[in-house]
């Protein structure tokens, strides 16, 4: 009896284990294949945040003590209010000249600082400071370069990575979701050195304010990056008027 006991005893250990190993069978393939998912899912942080160039930085707008102001809408008359073109929110740019055709989105302006567009090939309007066709200096910006549009994976250019080279005369084509089109020609491109050029005044008088005529300008980053800080020194900025037809 003793040795029937003893081997009852062992046949349920033998089981206990047979059944253990094929449950760690079943569970190691749904572990490594947790895992897979985690590691495939993306991340939560914007193309934005992740810098051109390897190590992080502004985009082509942020600039330190920079804050811009909003048009008063109080301080425009009723009938100055009427006269004014309606104009169009613009979703498309269009620059045949470098072969650019590019989406447009809808850019933030906290606390008087516009925020960086959300990826490598997209535009950003700031429309609080006007719709295109109203008369007045539509302002947009986008990367001139980003961390992983180049080969395998390695940074290069962006939607703007020709707008340093825009000469006077090429025209840019603003496109509404109706089908609206405005032409612009360029006027002049200039570069300004972040840290002794583009301070409040600079940036309000003579890169985002009113221009006196329907105006596009275009900013991205330039200069030499900054490996220390991150940042780019310069900054683009490209003027360019409306084509009267």
């Amino acid at each position: 009896m003793k040795g029937e006991t003893r081997l009852t005893g062992m046949a349920r250990i033998i089981g206990l284990l047979i059944a253990l190993a094929l449950l760690l069978s079943l569970l190691l393939p749904l572990t490594g294949a947790a895992a897979q998912d985690e590691e495939a899912t993306p991340t939560a942080e914007a193309l934005s945040e992740v810098p051109s160039t390897g190590a992080r930085r502004p985009g082509p707008i942020v600039v330190a003590s920079a804050r811009v102001r909003l048009p008063e809408s109080d301080s425009v008359s009723g009938s100055e209010a009427e006269s004014r073109p309606q104009g169009f929110a613009p979703v498309e740019m269009q620059v045949e000249s470098v072969n650019l055709a590019a989406p447009i989105e809808i850019g933030d302006i906290v606390d008087g600082a516009m925020q960086d567009p959300t990826g490598p090939w997209v535009v950003s309007w700031y429309e609080p400071l006007g719709k295109a066709g109203e008369g007045g200096n539509v302002v947009m910006s986008g990367h001139v370069d980003y961390w992983n549009t180049g080969p395998n994976g390695t940074a290069g250019p962006a939607v703007f990575y020709e707008v340093p080279n825009l000469a006077p005369g090429d025209v840019i084509r603003l496109i509404g979701e109706n089908g609206e089109n405005i032409d612009y020609a360029v006027e002049w491109t200039e570069q300004f050195d972040v840290a002794t050029e583009l301070t409040p005044e600079v940036i309000q008088n003579d890169i985002v304010g009113d221009t006196g005529q329907e105006s596009l300008t275009l900013i991205t980053c330039g200069g030499e990056f900054d490996a220390a800080t991150g940042e780019y020194l310069k900054r683009w900025v490209l003027r360019a008027n409306m084509i009267e037809i």
